[in-house]
């Protein structure tokens, strides 16, 4: 599976961020889901049930759907919640629910706040991997989506906490993320449907952690 590179995605990035500005990321997460869906399902029909791109289209179609019917005044913890209840509701297997945990959690921590900040951000990303790996009961080195996302939210709130700008702690973000998904593929599942598989994950890149890489990218584009 080719991943865009981290170069794509261009070097500034906004100080803070606006409900209309979560809701054009998460129609650009739509977008590239649906562009790497098939590549998506050919690795987890190495590792799981081979549907892993399929059901992350389903979900954010029918979140693309949940976006026209919310009012567009609706702070951004707010819609990040009701998506992330969506995705639970919508996408199949594991990931719907862990995807929609980390949004959930996200969403509470932004409360009713109607710009988010880099520190905010910070906390939200640190909220959402702690949530997901809460609900999946995995850690970092289990071969899961946290093996992306976990590094990915501790660079950006490392980076910011440092006195970074935000487009520092972007790119720090995603250089973690694309390692942490790199990573898995030496690794040995010890969780989901690839754990029965035992010493023949290794060598296959987990599905969850690259269409995390994948929904980073395209949320951290402008």
């Amino acid at each position: 599976m080719s991943i865009p590179s981290t170069s794509s995605v261009p070097q500034a990035a906004a100080a803070t961020l606006d409900a209309g500005d979560v809701r054009a990321a998460l129609r650009r997460a739509r977008r590239a889901v649906d562009r790497h869906a098939a590549a998506l399902t050919r690795l987890d029909a190495v590792l799981g049930d081979g549907d892993h791109g399929d059901n992350l289209s389903t979900g954010f179609r029918a979140v693309e759907e949940l976006l026209d019917e919310l009012p567009p005044e609706m702070p951004p913890g707010e819609l990040l919640r009701a998506v992330g209840y969506r995705l639970v509701a919508t996408v199949g297997g594991a990931s719907g629910p862990l995807y929609g945990t980390a949004l959930i959690e996200a969403g509470f921590r932004a409360g009713t706040t109607e710009r988010l900040d880099p520190e905010l951000l910070a906390e939200m990303l640190l909220a959402g991997a702690s949530g997901l790996a809460r609900r999946g009961r995995c850690a970092i080195g289990d071969k899961t989506i946290l093996d992306t996302l976990g590094p990915a939210a501790d660079a950006f709130a490392a980076t910011v906490g440092a006195g970074g700008s935000a487009a520092d702690a972007q790119r720090a973000a995603l250089d973690a993320a694309r390692y942490g998904m790199r990573s898995t593929r030496p690794l040995v599942a010890r969780r989901g449907l690839a754990l029965r598989l035992g010493a023949r994950s290794v060598g296959h890149r987990d599905p969850g952690a690259v269409s995390c890489f994948v929904l980073l990218l395209a949320l951290a584009e402008r």
